[in-house]
């Protein structure tokens, strides 16, 4: 250890200072690897209480129809578009027929119903981003495997001779 070494003695003694100043200076500036694994464990229990809460709920009725009908406006609109293509093949003149009343339709009610279809798949498309976009800095993660520090603990701290 060179001087400081020769002037504190033996190395259980340089164990013991160490020791003591890594304790003082924790008072003054928080133990970066302890702080990470109170993150890891908050997160680890935070995961597992979110867990159990929906172990045990079950939708009933309504939230089973509420949930079937909010999945229905894209299929309907895409086959239903389909379903026009059949229906000129079919009838050409009843297509024709309904084409014409569709055109009957004012211009301020076709905004009406643009402005609503594209405020509901907006909203739905902003809702599924904004849940994509979550920042992975933002989510504690575990802390990972360091051979060297586990080499270091499995020697024992500051030099000591390893726990038996």
């Amino acid at each position: 250890m060179g001087l400081i070494g020769a002037l504190l003695g033996t190395p259980a003694a340089t164990g013991a200072i160490g020791t003591a100043v890594t304790s003082v200076a924790e008072v003054f500036t928080p133990n970066a690897t302890k702080k990470m694994e109170a993150d890891a464990a908050a997160w680890q229990a935070a995961l597992a209480e979110h867990g159990t809460e929906f172990q045990t709920a079950q939708p009933g009725l309504f939230d089973r129809v509420v949930n079937g009908l909010n999945r229905l406006p894209r299929p309907m609109l895409a086959l239903g578009t389909l379903g026009l293509f059949v229906y000129a093949m079919i009838d050409p003149a009843g297509f024709e027929d309904r084409m014409v009343g569709l055109n009957a339709v004012p211009e301020p009610l076709w905004w009406l119903l643009g402005a609503i279809v594209s405020f509901y798949f907006g909203a739905r498309e902003f809702h599924y981003s904004r849940a994509r976009a979550t920042p992975a800095a933002a989510v504690p993660t575990a802390p990972e495997e360091n051979p060297a520090l586990a080499e270091f603990l499995s020697k024992g701290a500051a030099g000591a001779a390893p726990a038996a």
